[in-house]
């Protein structure tokens, strides 16, 4: 696995000027891997968009490495880092203290009457959203606080970014920003919640959690 970085280069709007929607974003990722376009095997590329001090980066967790002039498309130049991410899976153990950061699609699905299948609508409020991570952790090998508990894990930003516009539509999804600790109870559903991602929409920015060790195991 390799965890890739690119500052996105917002102050030349002629270059990045396609970038007004998350299919461009996932045009851009997927443009990144030309060999898996000429061999007609694409997999699927986790990535999410970060602001860190000011400046915008694209963060991409692949099984293959991506074409760093690809990468380069919409970036600023000589930004462009690529590491080995098996270092820090092989590294990972039951009890384990992390820091995480997560950009994920909270939703939930409705059931109506006469209809077997139920319509995926998004988790509007804090609370909800805070709740649909805590859920999940229990399946995906982690432990997270408690709903009303922001000590040990947050939402640091919310927003409707557009996805791409449709028969005249603008289409949007809902995307949540977590960051906080975590302690890891099962390693293996750990790491295939890392590689896999988590939630839906990953094709479009969400679901990539990254995560450090903690200096302090508390």
């Amino acid at each position: 696995m390799y965890l890739s970085r690119v500052e996105i280069d917002v102050a030349n709007r002629q270059k990045t000027k396609d970038l007004t929607q998350l299919s461009a974003f996932h045009n851009w990722v997927e443009q990144s891997f030309p060999d898996e376009i000429n061999n007609g095997k694409k997999l699927r590329h986790l990535w999410r968009i970060d602001q860190l001090q000011g400046k915008k980066y694209l963060l991409l967790l692949s099984e293959n490495m991506p074409d760093k002039r690809q990468l380069l498309r919409y970036g600023v130049h000589d930004t462009v880092m690529i590491k080995s991410y098996d270092c820090l899976l092989n590294s990972i153990k039951q009890g384990q203290l992390l820091q995480f950061r997560l950009t994920a699609n909270p939703t939930h699905t409705v059931l109506q009457p006469g209809i077997k299948q139920g319509r995926v609508v998004p988790h509007i409020t804090v609370d909800y959203q805070r709740k649909w991570l805590i859920e999940r952790s229990q399946k995906l090998g982690f432990q997270l606080g408690t709903t009303t508990d922001k000590s040990t894990f947050d939402i640091v930003s919310r927003d409707w970014p557009l996805l791409s516009y449709r028969s005249g539509r603008r289409l949007r999804l809902s995307r949540v920003t977590f960051e906080g600790r975590l302690r890891v109870e099962d390693a293996d559903q750990f790491k295939q919640a890392l590689i896999k991602g988590i939630g839906r929409e990953k094709a479009f920015g969400m679901g990539l959690m990254t995560v450090i060790p903690r200096i302090n195991n508390d």
